[in-house]
């Protein structure tokens, strides 16, 4: 598995993505709500990967929600980078990575696929994420 590290830009958030899918081939994506419009976000995820996000300092996190408020997006209150977002259930935990915040860009593709999930009831969404987005572990 190669693994992909990156950081908020005060780096109180820190990310690391595991995959053995080549960075040529990850299929980003950019979801069509306003969160992701505003804030440029493209995305990564690998369901038979493996990811870490962890936060030095809890007090400059934000565990943002919005619309169904199935998951918490993080947001670092000092820099105001967003890191990813994380579904959080009894049986487990899943994450989408935002790439933006991964040290090497260069390998990286730049577009990315835009989606649209504002019909999904909170269940189908929740359903979607935890056979599609990577498995996390989240360290405060």
């Amino acid at each position: 598995m190669a693994t992909f590290h990156g950081a908020c830009h005060c780096g109180n958030i820190e990310v690391r993505f595991e995959t053995e899918i080549a960075p040529a081939d990850f299929k980003l994506r950019a979801c069509d709500c306003t969160f992701c419009r505003k804030h440029g976000v493209r995305t990564v995820m690998d369901p038979k990967g493996r990811a870490r996000i962890e936060v030095r300092d809890g007090a400059w996190l934000t565990r943002y929600q919005f619309g169904l408020a199935t998951a918490d997006y993080f947001v670092c209150k000092r820099c105001g980078a967003y890191a990813g977002a994380v579904l959080t259930e009894a049986a487990g935990a899943w994450a989408v990575i935002n790439v933006n915040l991964l040290d090497d860009q260069s390998i990286l593709p730049r577009e990315a696929q835009v989606g649209s999930y504002g019909s999904e009831t909170a269940e189908s969404r929740s359903a979607r994420r935890r056979m599609q987005w990577t498995p996390v572990t989240v360290k405060v």
